[in-house]
């Protein structure tokens, strides 16, 4: 394992988040909110991420730079495990093991996102919904945590209202998948006013990450208050 690298601090400085395959901000946004200084890094170029960006391999740089951080979000691409692209016979790489093994290796605690269709491959994760922060939506995430992070599975609200894809008529929850319709409605529900549809139908909501954003602050709070 690498052998972390001895942060300084200056008083008052944000603790450092490493956004992993980070689209277009949605996490970011989440951890922004909770008190982090967020820098995102993906292999595409991604011009409407609100924060620090650097354009590489996720798994490259985590291993050559991770432990500079305090706190690594990843969320490797799910369309491996995404129904609408097994039926379309699309085939993606597979990147939870490779991204979990690069993110043990730096000593820095941590949190893994992806679908419910990677569950199985997930270690003891926990699902979030937009209903336990009482968002118009469903959008069930699974995040599994690492480097000595943990996570309590907050209570599941009923799905009470019903969904509809596109148009979402009075009444119902919009379903933000695929070529959707509603961009304007979809930023407003899920709070990510600067994306297109592209990054929305991908993003975390940044309710999610700005609750686990809270509760790594609280996991780091006895290290970063000695390191002050």
């Amino acid at each position: 394992m690498t052998q972390p690298a001895t942060i300084r601090r200056v008083r008052g400085r944000r603790p450092r988040l490493l956004d992993l395959y980070c689209c277009q901000g949605g996490a970011g946004k989440g951890y922004d909110d909770a008190g982090f200084d967020v820098t995102g890094v993906d292999k595409d170029p991604q011009p409407r991420y609100p924060y620090r960006f650097i354009q590489a391999d996720a798994i490259t740089f985590v291993l050559e730079h991770g432990a500079a951080f305090d706190f690594i979000h990843a969320s490797p691409p799910c369309q491996h495990d995404t129904d609408c692209q097994r039926i379309q016979g699309n085939t993606h790489p597979d990147l939870i093991a490779p991204t979990r093994t690069a993110l043990e290796a730096t000593g820095r605690p941590w949190v893994m996102e992806n679908v419910g269709g990677a569950v199985p491959k997930l270690r003891a994760p926990v699902m979030l919904c937009g209903q336990m922060f009482r968002l118009a939506n469903y959008r069930h995430r699974f995040f599994e945590p690492g480097g000595g992070f943990t996570l309590t599975q907050p209570d599941h609200p009923a799905h009470v209202v019903p969904q509809a894809k596109s148009p979402v008529p009075p009444g119902h929850y919009g379903q933000f998948v695929g070529n959707f319709s509603g961009v304007p409605l979809a930023r407003a529900v899920l709070g990510v006013p600067w994306m297109n549809r592209d990054g929305i139908r991908e993003c975390i909501p940044p309710a999610y990450a700005e609750h686990i954003g809270r509760a790594a602050l609280a996991h780091l709070a006895p290290v970063l208050a000695v390191a002050a």
